[in-house]
């Protein structure tokens, strides 16, 4: 079973990932802050992290460039998702260590293959 964390303030938006990922062979757990996202990253072990730059205690960018410095969390996928869209934004993404960045508001289409691209055993998963 795949595990995806989604550390986001946005009841909507951790419910929109929810219903766009979440069925038999995955798992969403959600997390509406940095330091619960710490916890749960520690004790799940995720194989992707959704990561809002913009969390209540602490940014998301801060919370990539702990979790990059675990070397037990190196195989987590980490996707930055936030409104920050211009291109510095992005860049400082990539440079705490994302993967890849996602912009608010997405489509849940959009998600679907992003989690595929950075999860080889997730394609085809909605398919069955």
């Amino acid at each position: 079973m795949l595990t995806v964390l989604i550390a986001d303030d946005e009841p909507h938006v951790i419910d929109l990932v929810r219903a766009t990922l979440e069925d038999e062979r995955v798992r969403v757990i959600a997390a509406e802050d940095a330091a619960s996202a710490l916890l749960v990253a520690a004790s799940v072990q995720p194989d992707l992290l959704l990561l809002d730059v913009g969390l209540p205690d602490r940014s998301g960018l801060e919370v990539c460039v702990e979790l990059r410095r675990d070397p037990g969390r190196a195989a987590m996928k980490i996707v930055m998702l936030t409104a920050a869209a211009q291109d510095a934004d992005v860049r400082r993404g990539f440079a705490a260590g994302a993967d890849q960045y996602l912009t608010k508001p997405f489509s849940p289409v959009r998600l679907l293959s992003l989690v595929e691209s950075l999860l080889p055993s997730a394609a085809g998963w909605r398919t069955t």
